[in-house]
């Protein structure tokens, strides 16, 4: 998958190689599932009672790979034919050029080559209308894949957050909102993000609602999920998930060595102010400059019962707040006047902004060496008490 993401912003020799390397068919049936994840069907599968059936037709080096992509009550699948005497609507386009536009920086998406070919009740017969005996939904249906592989109108976060069902966006938080603000301008770069936390409480088989979310807002990134379950059976297409303990610094730093850098770490963990602080002190060093390492769900900081927080003092640098305050200082560790004041961090000059909102947290990694206003004060006014001396 990373050497198909690699090549779609290459050249031609290096994206043909890739496709001949990883097989035409086999890239051809990764479009084929990207296409229908990032097309939402499900909403419109509960319409029906009857499936339907879109033909995804890709050509390359004159030979044709083709899957179907069906919606019906029981949801979305692919398949090689489709049940039944039904029309389906066949969609051609040249396989590089479709890669491109998937998987590809948005300047590069093109729709050149691409032919729809509707199904013969589709069109105007006579003494009837067109589209007649086709189902309300098959138009949308249509339309939504249409678009999902011609990169248009990428969805909001917040719809996708309660698309996909994670409380991101709920009652209980408005994070999409900030993470639009920091993550906006990366949605169409190619990124390695990791989410610490799954979900789904201890249930294996529950979970990934925020992976599917980040899957959908970023489509050219590789989303690995880190949990103290196994949560193997959410694997997909550019979804992978680790087990693992995030207040383990050893296997933490191994995972992290393997799989990264990172260009975005997220932690909705345990949020035990211990464990928040290992995941920082041992991932952050393998974020990428530029990167960002957020922290959700602080108010566990303060809380003592299960999450074992504290508020009564609020700098104690061994709860996540007070820790994170720390941070506020390195951040201007260039401006004390008494060297004594501030114990050196190894983060000091790698962060160039702590951004907080209500229960979040944005951490910026950069650097962080501009000198100290003091300083240069000083600097300033030795240079010019030389001058007038002179």
């Amino acid at each position: 998958m990373i050497r198909l993401l690699a090549g779609a912003e290459s050249s031609g020799a290096t994206l043909l190689e890739a496709i001949d390397a990883l097989g035409p068919a086999r890239i051809a049936a990764l479009l084929t599932s990207e296409v229908a994840f990032r097309a939402r069907l499900s909403d419109l599968s509960l319409r029906l009672v009857a499936p339907l059936g879109i033909v995804l037709e890709f050509l390359h080096g004159g030979r044709s790979f083709a899957t179907i992509v069906e919606i019906g009550p029981d949801g979305v699948r692919l398949c090689e034919e489709l049940e039944g005497d039904r029309p389906e609507t066949v969609l051609t386009q040249d396989l590089e050029e479709a890669v491109r536009t998937v998987y590809g920086p948005r300047d590069l998406v093109s729709v050149a080559s691409q032919v729809v070919r509707w199904p013969e009740v589709a069109v105007m017969a006579s003494g009837g209308m067109a589209g007649q005996g086709l189902p309300s939904a098959y138009y949308p249906f249509v339309q939504r894949v249409l678009r999902s592989l011609s990169r248009r109108e990428p969805a909001d976060l917040a719809e996708l957050a309660a698309e996909c069902g994670t409380d991101k966006w709920s009652a209980l938080h408005r994070y999409p909102e900030h993470y639009d603000r920091h993550f906006g301008s990366l949605r169409e770069r190619r990124l390695t993000v990791l989410e610490i936390g799954v979900g789904g409480f201890g249930d294996p088989g529950a979970g990934a609602e925020s992976l599917r979310m980040w899957k959908h807002y970023f489509p050219r990134a590789i989303l690995y999920g880190l949990d103290i379950e196994d949560k193997r059976e959410f694997d997909e297409l550019r979804i992978v998930t680790v087990r693992g303990d995030q207040s383990d610094p050893v296997s933490l730093a191994a995972f992290a060595e393997d799989v990264g850098p990172f260009d975005i770490v997220i932690d909705d963990g345990s949020h035990v102010s211990a464990d928040v602080i290992t995941s920082f002190r041992t991932l952050f060093s393998h974020v990428r400059p530029n990167g960002l390492y957020v922290i959700e769900d602080l108010q566990t900081s303060y809380w003592k019962p299960m999450f074992g927080g504290d508020d009564s003092d609020l700098t104690d640098p061994q709860y996540t707040m007070g820790f994170l305050k720390t941070l506020l200082d390195g951040l201007h560790h260039e401006e004390f006047l008494r060297a004594e004041a501030w114990e050196p961090q190894p983060t000091d000059g790698q962060i160039r902004g702590v951004h907080f909102y209500h229960n979040l947290c944005f951490i910026e990694k950069g650097p962080n060496v501009e000198g100290g206003l003091f300083a240069e004060t000083l600097r300033l006014w030795g240079t010019r008490g030389k001058s007038s001396s002179g």
